[in-house]
This record gives structure tokens, sequence and C-alpha cells, in this order.
């Protein structure tokens, strides 16, 4: 069975960096991008099972990746996204469930936290795709 493809997007090379190397070393397969354009082109090429999306990244923020996502799924299942940001502000927070993201985790957050999160999002998956 293939491994489950985890798509981490943030701007900050040191998060991303130390993001990418927990997630895979829990078992999961990492994709990562640097920017919202990155992620949205490897949402549509790579079809990771989960998206961890920061919200504040160049050329394309996530709140943008997060609209795309749900407006031109590239595929007809349900893509789960975790949101983790530092904008801890409650109309940030509701703009990111208005735009149905699953989760919001505000930065700093423990990695620990970061992987329950996945882990959740990953046993809701055939939930939300019984359609």
């Amino acid at each position: 069975m293939a491994a489950v493809k985890i798509l981490i997007a943030d701007d900050e090379p040191a998060v991303l960096e130390i993001m990418a190397h927990k997630i895979a070393s829990a078992g999961y397969g990492v994709i990562s991008a640097r920017d919202g354009q990155e992620a949205w082109e490897k949402i549509q090429s790579q079809n990771p099972d989960v998206v961890v999306l920061d919200l504040m990244m160049p050329h394309m923020d996530g709140f943008a990746v997060l609209s795309q996502l749900r407006t031109n799924p590239p595929s007809k299942k349900w893509i789960p996204v975790v949101i983790i940001s530092a904008m801890d502000e409650i109309q940030n927070m509701q703009k990111s469930f208005d735009l149905q993201a699953d989760h919001y985790l505000i930065k700093p957050c423990r990695i620990e936290d970061v992987l329950k999160a996945i882990k959740l999002m990953i046993s809701l998956i055939p939930l939300r795709n019984t359609n």
C-alpha cells in the first residue's frame, strides 16, 4: 500500500524542513511547497491525501489555495486541509472555516499537534468520500 501523501506548504524554510522531516519520520510521504502557487500546482499534479497549509505565503496566500481547492478540486475526492498559521485573529480562523478548512492550528505549535491533526484528517477521509 502506498504511503499517505501529505503536502506541506510554508514559506519559512526552517519550518518547512522540520515539519517535512518529522512527518516523513512518522511514515507519511511528504510533498513540500515553498509558496501558495507551488502548493496549488503540486495539489493538482500529485493529488495529496492531506494538505498542511500556511496562510501567509507569497505568490498565492493560503486562503487562495484553499478556495481554489474547494472550488476546483483536482479529483472527486475530498482533500482535508489543516491550516497552520501565526494569524491568530478570530476573523482569520472564521474565514478559513468559511472556505472549508478542516482544522486550524496557531503557530508556534508542537509537531505532535500537527501529527495528531494529520492522523485525525486521515481518519475522516472515508467519511467525507462516501458520496
